[in-house]
């Protein structure tokens, strides 16, 4: 009986030991440039991302796009048929999500954001990608612009140790100011 006590105090010792490192294991604390450079790399090293809008019953529609990196202020390019399903999504509804997946890093980037449409000359022709001739043959009339607005990003990417938080998983994120005409909806 004795020997039973010692064993399961050495064991109940050996496991106090390790609580306090592992409670010293948090997640490091990332500051907002750090998040957002490595949100950036993470959607610029992916080629492909998806598009998430909503139809009128509020069911989620994503599909594959081949976005622009983001510019400096973490706004979007990406551009699809104006005939397409997803223009009439966001002519209804402007918030949009685009996910990238980064297998390899292990990492993932949510940017939730306002969508609007463009048709304009200059912006069109800066944001073309030769790849793209055979889907719009007729870019004046086939090719229109998607800008995607950031509200707000989060990510996780395993490899620079930027991690959800425990007990709720909520991965670290960024919040952008609402610039212009534009005020972010308020969750419920």
């Amino acid at each position: 009986m004795r020997i039973k006590r010692s064993i399961a105090s050495v064991l109940l010792l050996a496991f106090t030991a390790t609580v306090p490192n592992i409670v010293a294991q948090r997640p490091r604390q990332f500051t907002r440039d750090e998040l957002i450079s490595a949100a950036r790399e993470t959607m610029t090293s992916t080629r492909y991302c998806a598009l998430i809008t909503t139809d009128r019953t509020g069911r989620a529609h994503a599909r594959t796009m081949d976005a622009f990196a983001p510019e400096e202020n973490m706004v979007v390019w990406l551009a699809t048929n104006p005939r397409s399903r997803k223009v009439a999504e966001i002519r209804r509804q402007p918030h949009v999500t685009l996910y990238y997946f980064d297998r390899e890093s292990q990492a993932y980037v949510t940017l939730y954001g306002r969508a609007q449409l463009g048709n304009d000359a200059a912006e069109k022709a800066k944001h073309w990608k030769e790849d793209w001739k055979a889907f719009y043959p007729e870019r004046d009339k086939s090719y229109l612009l998607i800008k995607v607005t950031p509200d707000r990003l989060e990510i996780v990417n395993v490899k620079k140790g930027i991690v959800s938080q425990s007990p709720t998983w909520e991965a670290p994120s960024v919040h952008f100011q609402a610039r212009g005409q534009f005020k972010p909806t308020k969750r419920r």
